[in-house]
Formats: structure tokens, C-alpha cells, sequence
């Protein structure tokens, strides 16, 4: 998409601080971190831009999102537990409309979330 801002930061038009990167998907740490390691985790091609538009063609890919999570977690040393978020739609804080998963950790997190 256009003028998405994930596809730019896949695209490498915008910087981003990167944790991991394959052929697929790309995950950096956000600049708003809500947790001391927040990384956000993304397809790179524009699939889909929520949970909402998840289908069999590009179910794959997100599968393969939460292949890559654990790994991602224990390269940013959360071996003692880590949150995934998917905010989806604007009353649940989706502030960019192209899907990615929240990785947050590094502290002990509230048990409510609301």
C-alpha cells in the first residue's frame, strides 16, 4: 500500500531498529515501546489489515508470524514469558491498518488488560 508506514519500514524507506528479518516477515522494536522489549512483528507484504481480513490465501503467512515468535522472544532474552497483541480495529488501539503481532516482555506484566 502506499502510504502505509509498515510497508515503507519493510521496504527499508524507513529505518527501523530490526530483531529479526527473513524472506517473509519483518520484526523491529517499536518507538513507543509499552513493555521494556516491545517488538512488533510484521508480514512483509501488505496481506491483510487486520485479524478481520485473514483468509486461507494468506493464512500462511501469519502462521508463519507465530512460527517465528518464540524465536524472536528468546533472541530478546524473555525467558521468563512474554505477551503477543493484536490490536484490531480503531476501538482497540489499531493505530496502523496493516496487520502485525505486539511482542511484550521484559518486565511482569499486569495480568488485566483492559
Amino acid at each position: 500500500m502506499e502510504n502505509c508506514i509498515f510497508c515503507k519500514i519493510a521496504a527499508g524507506e524507513i529505518p527501523s531498529n530490526k530483531a529479526y528479518e527473513d524472506d517473509k516477515i519483518l520484526a523491529f522494536h517499536d518507538i513507543a515501546p509499552q513493555a521494556p522489549v516491545h517488538i512488533v512483528v510484521i508480514p512483509k507484504a501488505h496481506i491483510a489489515q487486520s485479524m478481520n481480513d485473514i483468509t486461507e490465501e494468506n493464512a500462511a503467512i501469519v502462521g508463519h508470524i507465530f512460527q517465528c515468535i518464540p524465536k524472536i522472544a528468546a533472541e530478546a532474552k524473555l525467558e521468563s514469558g512474554y505477551r503477543v497483541v493484536c490490536n484490531c480495529g480503531a476501538d482497540a488501539g489499531q493505530t496502523v491498518f496493516h496487520i502485525h503481532f505486539h511482542i511484550l516482555g521484559g518486565k511482569k506484566l499486569n495480568e488485566v488488560m483492559a
